[in-house]
């Protein structure tokens, strides 16, 4: 999908749904920061995450006749209601076809419809738009013909839909934080267990987001690519997935590539990593948290080599300025965003140094906000 928000009227709220039409089903589902556990959720692994106010929305009425989704800044685009097929062009479509079918498969009663998405939420920079966008609608379809599901089978049905119709491997991170975000907490889950809880945010810490302008394309290849990677690891090391390898098994297995062992090493280190930054958010410990920010980003780009020279100019520059904590890619990494934890009371002001001196360096003016931690999807 095209990179910018969706018709971007940054609001910072689910407000942005009675901007679309105030008679009409509607739902909205927020982007996401990945806060830490980079590439663990597809390996069983831990993550830790939270929803940011900043949304997609998804708005319409039932029409038998026909399905057409229209979009401000992607054009329109109408589907077959007998056959939901994987769309060549328009690409974006797919998240839309593919939760419809995945739905349609439990049994949700789809027939024709007419709706807008629209949104705040930037587009391509590691904030999970896709996510948000198959959630969206997933609520929507869900609403305007009603069903019930468990709201973790809707998020299963998101994945699916990003699997099938997208081509994208993804894990289930970014589908559960959007959908049981809650405001001022993080979102904790453990992806072999399904365990999910959320863990309070302190008052007194914020997340700027920095886009790096970079734009990233997952279904390209890096993606899937690291997934294969991962699971290669986990074979050369002897196990189902890397959540059962060990750290003091690392060193083992001496004729291992040095490109697995790294790729293992990453997962085995940052799901220890989101293991201590529960119990330090738990405890208040900010500045601890922020530690685990800086060696996560570090193993980013030493041993899972998703980072980018522009992620690690903006990572570097925040480090630097006073009231910061850590930072770090946040999400798939290969372009888009960075997260950086500072403290409240300075944030404007490390927001608006940090995009003076990326600027500086690059020539490109980065798009940083400070966000707010909001609820999920609805």
């Amino acid at each position: 999908m095209r990179r910018g928000p969706l018709s971007a009227r940054p609001n910072g709220d689910h407000r942005l749904v009675r901007v679309i039409a105030r008679d009409a089903v509607s739902a909205c589902a927020p982007g996401r920061v990945e806060l830490l556990g980079n590439h663990t959720d597809y390996n069983e692994g831990v993550v830790l995450g939270a929803a940011i106010n900043r949304v997609i929305c998804v708005s319409g009425r039932r029409d038998d006749r026909s399905i057409r989704i229209t979009s401000a800044d992607f054009g329109e685009v109408e589907i077959d209601i007998a056959e939901l097929r994987p769309f060549r062009q328009p690409r974006w479509a797919n998240y839309i076809v593919g939760v419809a079918a995945e739905l349609r498969q439990l049994g949700v009663p789809i027939r024709g419809f007419k709706a807008e998405v629209r949104g705040d939420l930037p587009i391509g920079s590691g904030l999970s738009s896709s996510a948000a966008l198959e959630l969206a609608t997933a609520l929507f379809l869900l609403k305007l013909f009603p069903f019930e599901l468990p709201r973790l089978d809707i998020a299963k049905a998101c994945q699916r839909a990003e699997h099938r119709y997208v081509g994208v491997q993804s894990g289930l991170l970014d589908q559960v934080i959007s959908l049981f975000g809650r405001a001022q907490h993080a979102v904790f889950f453990d992806c072999r267990t399904e365990e999910i809880r959320t863990v309070p945010f302190p008052c007194s810490l914020a997340l700027i987001i920095a886009d790096s302008g970079r734009q990233r394309e997952l279904a390209s290849g890096e993606y899937n690519l690291r997934r294969a990677e991962t699971q290669n690891a986990a074979a050369a090391f002897g196990v189902r997935v890397l959540r059962d390898l060990k750290s003091s098994q690392m060193n083992d297995h001496g004729n291992i590539p040095d490109l697995l062992r790294r790729r293992a090493r990453h997962v085995v280190e940052e799901n220890d990593r989101v293991w201590r930054a529960v119990e330090l958010l738990e405890a208040g410990d900010g500045r601890g948290f922020g530690t685990l920010m800086n060696e996560s980003h570090e193993s980013s780009r030493r041993n899972f080599e998703n980072s980018a020279p522009e992620l690690d100019l903006l990572v570097s520059i925040a480090q630097r300025l006073t009231g910061v904590l850590g930072a770090r890619l946040t999400g798939a990494g290969f372009g888009g965003a960075t997260v950086t934890l500072c403290e409240r009371s300075g944030a404007p002001a490390v927001a608006q140094q940090l995009a003076k001196d990326y600027a500086a360096q690059t020539g490109t003016e980065p798009q940083v906000f400070v966000c707010e931690i909001a609820d999920g999807a609805r």
